[in-house]
């Protein structure tokens, strides 16, 4: 087997966190301080996404990149431990982790099989304790290693919170460009961590708004044609896109129900905008609100008993939350300002929405109920919020200098952090973990 070069296969680890400033965070911040030394190989083997060896290696960087993101993990400096045995993926030798500043170790394997595919496997120890916590193992094609790598760190991140995973997940998003004075919008999508960016729209029509389906295998959004928004149905299998309805009305801001059958949008006609539903099943749309002003903005509820929306009926944007029927509508935000853009969490306990006051817009949220309202960014111009597929962590657009870019923020604390998009960037979703 090729000898491994330490100096590389640490580096990401080293640059991360050291020992004891891992160790520091994880008493300040309640990060737990986690090594993750590269995964092993029983045999290192060619594949078409290079030799097992170095896949394992690229795997371990990624683990430790996605739970660093997490703001739960801090990965220690492996510089001075060496490298463990394939049979010490499944016998780790904790006295040699007990030294280090490591509460939990991650190992695991990267196989290679008969039939080109690989087998990988990822386990989460207790250190102290002398534990296994939890194992994941998947039977892969060799350029899917960087998938495996996120749904290893979603199985860790899982038992640690017992809140589903962040890294096997994608990013929705309209990217803004421009062709001389005309300023072009795409839809556009790429994985958690940047990678697989593809265009779903051609540009020739402008998109706003797009919204993921629970299973991830379509996007609803609202295509411009002539100046008049169409709600739109595109499906990521097909690339094909088609109306939400077919009588050429407007209608705009459409948005899944938590089983993917139904959904809720705003259409307007003669000077007003109510709420709708359609049942995606059966065709038959029904209209859930009948009052002045425009109600717009909505998002059910993660168990799809209720819906909350924007309305304006009040003089300015407020927040309302009614049954899924319609009924028992109710306002929730209250207090100077207005507030828009709700996205209830996928735990149900929060909802997220954009806190206007007059030029300035920032994030916030609040329970469920409107109860403990508080902002979690400091604007001047940030809108536009959805929620990770765990409820930890907010995804919103942020304008400055002339340009909108994507930033994510974890509600336990900390900066904002610049999400990278090949060009400007809004309008943000992000889909559950994909399987």
């Amino acid at each position: 087997m090729m000898k491994p070069n330490r100096t590389i296969i640490f580096s990401l680890a080293a640059l991360l966190c050291s020992a004891g400033a891992a160790a520091q965070t994880a008493r300040s911040g309640g990060a737990v301080a986690i090594a993750v030394p590269p995964l092993s190989t029983p045999k290192n083997e060619s594949t078409p996404a290079g030799s097992t060896y170095a896949i394992a290696t690229k795997m371990a960087e990624v683990i430790a990149r996605d739970l660093t993101f997490s703001q739960r993990f801090a990965p220690v400096n492996l510089e001075s431990v060496r490298i463990p045995s394939f049979p010490e993926v499944t016998a780790p030798t904790y006295p040699m982790w007990q030294k280090t500043a490591a509460g939990q170790l991650v190992t695991g394997f990267v196989q290679a099989r008969s039939d080109g595919r690989l087998t990988v496997g990822c386990y989460l120890y207790d250190v102290q304790r002398e534990r296994e916590l939890t194992r994941k193992g998947f039977i892969i094609a060799p350029s899917d290693w960087r998938k495996a790598a996120h749904r290893c760190a979603d199985a860790i991140y899982e038992k640690a919170t017992g809140e589903p995973g962040l890294f096997h997940s994608r990013i929705a998003y309209v990217e803004e460009t421009s062709a001389g004075p005309v300023r072009v919008k795409r839809l556009a999508v790429q994985d958690f961590d940047l990678a697989d960016h593809k265009y779903l729209t051609a540009g020739d029509v402008t998109v706003v708004s797009p919204a993921w389906s629970p299973k991830g295998d379509r996007l609803a959004f609202v295509g411009l044609s002539d100046g008049r928004p169409q709600a739109m149905i595109l499906s990521m299998n097909s690339g094909e896109a088609r109306p939400l309805l077919t009588d050429n009305s407007i209608t705009s801001a459409p948005r899944f129900s938590p089983d993917g059958n139904l959904v809720v949008f705003a259409r307007s006609e003669g000077g007003n905008t109510d709420l709708h539903v359609m049942d995606l099943r059966s065709g038959l749309a029904s209209r859930l609100t009948a009052t002045p002003g425009a109600d717009t903005s909505a998002s059910f509820s993660p168990d799809g008993s209720r819906i909350v929306f924007e309305s304006d009926r009040s003089g300015q944007p407020q927040i309302y939350v009614m049954n899924a029927d319609g009924s028992n509508e109710r306002r929730i935000s209250f207090g100077s300002g207005g507030h828009g853009s709700p996205r209830w969490s996928p735990d149900g306990e929060r909802i997220a929405f954009t806190k206007v006051d007059g030029p300035f817009r920032k994030i916030g949220v609040m329970d469920a109920n409107g109860a403990n309202m508080r902002l979690v960014t400091n604007g001047p111009a940030d809108e536009a919020p959805t929620w990770g597929p765990s409820s930890s962590h907010l995804l919103f657009q942020r304008q400055a200098n002339g340009r909108s870019r994507l930033f994510t923020i974890a509600l336990g604390g900390g900066e904002a952090t610049p999400v990278t998009t090949p060009g400007d960037a809004s309008d943000p979703a992000w889909s559950r973990p994909q399987e």
